[in-house]
Order: C-alpha cells, then sequence, then structure tokens
C-alpha cells in the first residue's frame, strides 16, 4: 500500500508539473475552448431555451469564481469550461440578433428593393441582393429584410443596376434550400447569418422604381467599391481587369467562370479572396515604404518614432482596405490578424506570434461566431497558425545555416509547402477536391503576386489622382496575366484535380484538436496530437456514403452502384448532381452518371407525364416523385413526394441486413431558428420505410 502511495504522489506531482508548464502557452487555448463552445451550439438538433441559455451564463460565472478557489495548476480547467460556455452563448446571442423574417412559401409576382450588393452566381448570372424589401400581397410583417435574386435571360436587359439603385422585377422566390443531402453544407443557415430571406431569379428586364440614393455609410462605400471596379475594368480588360477588380474592391462580377474553374482546379482560387495574404502584402508594403522614407530623411529618423509611424499608416492602409473591399467576414478576419500584429509591433511585442493568432482568433469568433463553420475560417487560421509555428522552430534551430542570399528563396518555398499541408485537409473535406499541381501553382504565382502586383496596386492608388493611375494597372496586369497563364496551364495537366470522399462529421474537430494540440501543447505529450490526426486520417478513409440519395423536391434521385453513382437523369438540377457526385469522391459528369441508371426496385418518376404513365408499383419499391402523387400514397410501396419531402428534406437511405435505414436532413439539421421546416398538417405524414423489407 505505501508503494503505491507513493506511486500516486509520484504521479500527482508529474500532472502538477506538466499542467503548470502550460502557463506560458495558455493563451492559444482561449479560441480553441470557444470554437468548442461554438461548435457545440451549431451541432444542436434542437434550439436552447432562454432558461438554458441562462444556466450557461450562470455555469460560466460559476466557473470563474471556482477558479480562484482552485490551486494555480489546475484552476485553467475551469477557466476553460466558462471559454466554452462563452462560446456556446456567443453564438446563441449572434444567432437571435440577426433574426428575421424567412419566406415560408414559393412566391411568384412583383419584386421591389433597393440594390446593396451585387456577384455572380454558380452559372454565371448576375445576381443583386435586396434590401428594403416589398412584395405583392405580402405584409411587412413576413417580408424578408434582404432578398437575393440572378438575373436570367431578358433579366439583364433592362437597366443596369447600380448600388443604392431601387429596382423592381416579376420573379420566383423561395426560402433558402436545406441541404444537398443530410449532414451536408446547411444553406439555411449560411443565408440567416447573411439576413438572407428568401433567393431566386427572375427572366423580367428590371425596372427603376426610384433613384440611387446615398444612404448610410455603407451603401456609399458600396458605391466607391463598384466606381473603382469600373475605372479598374475599364484599363484591363477581360479576366485580367475582373482579376484586379476582384483583390482591389472585391468584386467579382468581371472574372469568367473559365477563370474560376482554372484557379480552383490549380488551388490559386485563395489569390481572389481578399484574405490575410493580401491584407498582409498591402500594409507590409505601406509600412516597408513610410519606414523608407521617413529613414530616408536624418532629422525624422532621430528623433521620431519611425517604426511607430510606419505600423500605424499600415494600420490605416488596411482599415481603407477593409472599407473598400466591402468588409465581407474574410476580409475582417484578415484585418483583425494584421492590426493585432501591428499592435504588437507598437509595443515593442513580436509582430507574428501564436499569441497574435490566438487574440485575433479570438476576436473574430466573438464577433462572428459562425464564421468557425465555414471554410475561410478554418483554412485561413490553420495556414497562419502553421506558418507562425513552423518559422519559430526554424529560427531556433536555423543559426546561420541557411546563406543569406538564399533565405528569400527558403522562406517561399517553405511558406507554400506549409501553407499547401496545413490547409489541404480541410479543402478536400470541403470541396471534395485536391489540386495535385496547386504547389507548383502557388510556388509560380504567390511571389509575384507579393513583389508586382500589389505594390503596383499602390502605385496606382498614388497616381489616381494625377490620372496616372493607368501606369500602375498595366504593370499589375502583367502580374496577373502570368497567374491566370499559370493557372490555365497546370488545370489541363493531366490528373489535375482529384476527388476524395467527404468525411464524416467527426474527422474535422478531430483533425484540428490533434493539429492544435501538437502546436500548442507544451511538453512530449504533444506528440499525442499526431494520434488523434492519424485517428482522424484512419475515419476519413473508412467514410461510407450513402446508397440511396434523394433531393428534397424529388427531381434527382442516386443510387450508388459498383461504378459509381447512378444518376436518374442526365440534365436539370446540376448542382445537386454536382455537390452528390464531389461527396462520392467522383469525378464524372451527370450525363455519363446517368447512363449507370436502372430502374428497379428504385423509380424515378419525373413530372406529371412520367407519373401518369406509370403502371403501379409492387411491395418493396421505393417511389421518388418529382409531382405529389396522391394515388400512390396508400399503396405497398414507399412514396417520396413534394408533400413528404418538404417536410424531411433531402434524404439518404443506406442499406442494412434489415432493410433500409433512412436519415433526413430534418434528423440531421433538427428545428432550429433557421432551419423553418413546415409543421406536418392533418394531411400530411412523414415516409415511413417497412423496416422488414429487403433492399
Amino acid at each position: 500500500m505505501g508503494r503505491m502511495g507513493h506511486a500516486l504522489h509520484k504521479f500527482w506531482e508529474m500532472v502538477q508539473v506538466t499542467l503548470i508548464a502550460q502557463r506560458g502557452g495558455m493563451l492559444g487555448w482561449v479560441p480553441v475552448c470557444l470554437a468548442l463552445g461554438i461548435g457545440t451550439y451549431f451541432s444542436l438538433t434542437f434550439e436552447p431555451s432562454p432558461i438554458f441559455l441562462g444556466m450557461c451564463f450562470v455555469g460560466a460565472a460559476i466557473m470563474i469564481m471556482l477558479a480562484r478557489l482552485t490551486p494555480d495548476a489546475f484552476s485553467p480547467f475551469p477557466v476553460a469550461v466558462a471559454l466554452c460556455l462563452t462560446g456556446f452563448l456567443l453564438a446563441g446571442a449572434r444567432a437571435h440578433t440577426v433574426a428575421g423574417p424567412v419566406l415560408g412559401w414559393r412566391y411568384y409576382g412583383a419584386i421591389e428593393g433597393r440594390v446593396v450588393a451585387m456577384d455572380r452566381s454558380q452559372s454565371d448570372a448576375l445576381r443583386l441582393t435586396l434590401d428594403q424589401v416589398r412584395l405583392d400581397r405580402v405584409p411587412p410583417a413576413r417580408t424578408p429584410e434582404r432578398v437575393r435574386i440572378s438575373l436570367h435571360g431578358k433579366g439583364t436587359a433592362g437597366i443596369t443596376p447600380e448600388p443604392g439603385l431601387r429596382v423592381m422585377t416579376t420573379g420566383h422566390l423561395s426560402p433558402p434550400s436545406g441541404p444537398v443531402e443530410p449532414g451536408g453544407f446547411d444553406f439555411q443557415r449560411h443565408a440567416w447569418f447573411a439576413r438572407l430571406g428568401a433567393v431566386g431569379y427572375t427572366r423580367v428586364p428590371l425596372m427603376g422604381a426610384a433613384e440611387a440614393s446615398d444612404g448610410h455609410a455603407g451603401l456609399m462605400v458600396f458605391r466607391v467599391r463598384m466606381a473603382a471596379s469600373e475605372r479598374v475594368q475599364s484599363r484591363l480588360s477581360g479576366d485580367t481587369g475582373g482579376f484586379a477588380a476582384a483583390i482591389t474592391t472585391g468584386d467579382r462580377s468581371g472574372i469568367s467562370q473559365d477563370a474560376l474553374l482554372a484557379l480552383r482546379a490549380s488551388n490559386l482560387a485563395h489569390l481572389l479572396a481578399i484574405s490575410g495574404l493580401h491584407m498582409g502584402l498591402l500594409t507590409a508594403v505601406v509600412f516597408a515604404t513610410l519606414r523608407v522614407l521617413l529613414a530616408a530623411h536624418p532629422f525624422v529618423a532621430l528623433r521620431w518614432p519611425t517604426k511607430g509611424i510606419a505600423a500605424i499608416g499600415g494600420l490605416i492602409a488596411a482599415a481603407g482596405y477593409l472599407a473598400l473591399s466591402g468588409g465581407n467576414v474574410a476580409t475582417q478576419r484578415a484585418f483583425i490578424m494584421v492590426a493585432v500584429a501591428l499592435a504588437a509591433l507598437l509595443i515593442g511585442r513580436r509582430a507574428l506570434s501564436l499569441r497574435a493568432v490566438a487574440v485575433a482568433a479570438s476576436i473574430v469568433l466573438a464577433l462572428r461566431p459562425e464564421a468557425l463553420m465555414g471554410p475561410g475560417f478554418q483554412m485561413s487560421f490553420a495556414a497562419t497558425t502553421a506558418l507562425v509555428a513552423v518559422f519559430g522552430w526554424l529560427r531556433d534551430f536555423e543559426h546561420g545555416a541557411i546563406p543569406r542570399w538564399a533565405k528569400p528563396v527558403f522562406a517561399t518555398l517553405v511558406s507554400s509547402a506549409v501553407a499547401g499541408v496545413a490547409t489541404a485537409p480541410i479543402a478536400a473535406a470541403h470541396f471534395n477536391a485536391i489540386a495535385h499541381y496547386g504547389l507548383i501553382a502557388n510556388l509560380l504565382s504567390v511571389p509575384l503576386m507579393g513583389v508586382l502586383v500589389i505594390p503596383a496596386a499602390v502605385f496606382a492608388l498614388v497616381l489616381v489622382p494625377f490620372g496616372l493611375d493607368w501606369v500602375g494597372l498595366w504593370i499589375m496586369g502583367l502580374g496577373l496575366d502570368w497567374i491566370l497563364g499559370v493557372a490555365h496551364w497546370v488545370a489541363v495537366l493531366d490528373n489535375a484535380r482529384g476527388y476524395v470522399v467527404g468525411p464524416g462529421p467527426w474527422v474535422l474537430p478531430l483533425l484540428a484538436l490533434g493539429f492544435l494540440t501538437l502546436i500548442l501543447w507544451q511538453g512530449r505529450l504533444r506528440w499525442g496530437g499526431l494520434g488523434a490526426m492519424m485517428l482522424a486520417f484512419y475515419l476519413w478513409h473508412g467514410a461510407t456514403r450513402p446508397d440511396v440519395l434523394i433531393a428534397d423536391t424529388g427531381t434527382l434521385v442516386g443510387v450508388m452502384t459498383p461504378d459509381g453513382r447512378a444518376l436518374s437523369k442526365p440534365k436539370g438540377a446540376g448542382f445537386l448532381a454536382r455537390n452528390w457526385l464531389e461527396n462520392d469522391g467522383d469525378a464524372t459528369t451527370q450525363e455519363r452518371a446517368s447512363q449507370r441508371w436502372r430502374q428497379g426496385d428504385i423509380v424515378h418518376l419525373s413530372g406529371k407525364r412520367a407519373l401518369a404513365a406509370f403502371g403501379g408499383c409492387r411491395t418493396g419499391q421505393i417511389i421518388v416523385s418529382s409531382v405529389k402523387a396522391e394515388e400512390l400514397q396508400n399503396s405497398t410501396c414507399t412514396l417520396f413526394d413534394p408533400a413528404t419531402l418538404r417536410l424531411t428534406g433531402s434524404v439518404a437511405l443506406h442499406k442494412t441486413r434489415e432493410g433500409w435505414h433512412m436519415t433526413t436532413a430534418r434528423d440531421k439539421a433538427g428545428d432550429r431558428l433557421w432551419t423553418a421546416w413546415p409543421k406536418a398538417g392533418k394531411r400530411d405524414q412523414y415516409v415511413r420505410i417497412n423496416p422488414t423489407s429487403r433492399p
């Protein structure tokens, strides 16, 4: 007993020493704990009640008080629990703050509103976001705050939309759609936090309902952005001008789908987004230029704090860039990171450190908790964290081993490789694609962005008052032409892009936890993070896909075969088809996938004619109809039609020994603020599959 007690005492001392050793890096775990709470909130299938949120608040306060009474070695644990509860509360508060009406039915009629945003859809159609919306025969209390419409056909033949212009048209609107498959990307949640209450399209030309007004400050900035974008595209034509407008003003409407596909296939699409790379390069150019100019004057260099002045100038430039680019979530995240780095310079601290990254991540999560669920936040902070950690290790071990002239080349190679490795799993998880030659493309393009494109953009801005901005833009265009050329060259290489199966829900959280443990933990236990990451990849490798997928409108069905997923039709519902195939890790087209289709126990009836010609079903068959099929509701087969699918959302079926196991989008998403599932009426019923029926 004495030996056991002595061993326990030694173990207890070892635990205390290990925990005390973490004190220097505790700040890095703050955003991790916040993220755990935020992720928990978004993973729920029910909406927490106000009483539940109040209990979380009380619990967080109790944990903070408990931390003051806990021994020093263990006091971080109650603080961590308090931070997790705080993250949960932040997400809940944000979800209620952005609440607004969501259209509860399909609408066709007059649409009127003020243009507050413009971009392009995946079909390359001009897309407008409208606020101050008016809908025919819809009371204000049920009218969405914002709607988004795509201009198809004659919709682009009307007036030219401009910021602040009040327009009207006749079009189709519908509620934001749910996931294309259970557990997939939830557009309803995305639209909720974007304050979009309806989306749709029009084929009718736009008409002006009122002249453009200045309105609020954000609208004025939007007008300046679009004017700057138009000026840039007037100087640089085609995709080069669209690319230049995208990285200077955030306006992507001028770049073609062909160029976008090439950039994605070559892993260069991140250069389009105004992110940490662009914000950091711009700030670095301004900071370095100001330091050189101030240092050139002996009186100023000897008496003024030139480093601090240059840092403030860089911060002002970053703030202006944030406003000019529209201030979306990605740009806000980049600005916060740059602001933290410059603030560190002002107080004499290291500009880029894991503490600075932690502070920036905590601020972003506090302001926009929903950003955690998007690939932008995950990829940018994964890349930044990995880069800061790796260069920190290299700084400790390099000791002049690399010649001075080779350091820039070495830094470029290492940064491209590290950022690529850190973000590749996240990109593959969200987009199911891997750019096999992405490292080559980035090595040929990213350095040019830093030494030519961004400095030329700053040069063009300085020359605007003199009407000579075309000089800077011409130089900028040379660099962008090279980057687009690299993208197109890489995109057509054999096997330039591969596809992977979508991971299960635990893969990314486990991968992130292992990655952060490896970097943040102090001591040998950090290598346990590698084990967690290996487990995540093992689970990903063993991920299975549904045997049957059914669209939430009944317009498409996909059945897994030995040759891949068979789709029920070669055209139509292209967005669904593309997502299903990509999630399967299948690079084939919808048309080829439709050639695998064979009617059997799974029958798809597309349209009224197909339903009328259907002779009847047999026991055990599953019938999917794109139109309401009342005559089949009491048959011995299982029916999925719009009347039932509107209650369930998209459906996934898995084969089991006992029969079919059904999972619906409603099961996965639950009943949340943003889901707005319709309530079942007397005539409505959920689909039930006979558990004894064999697949």
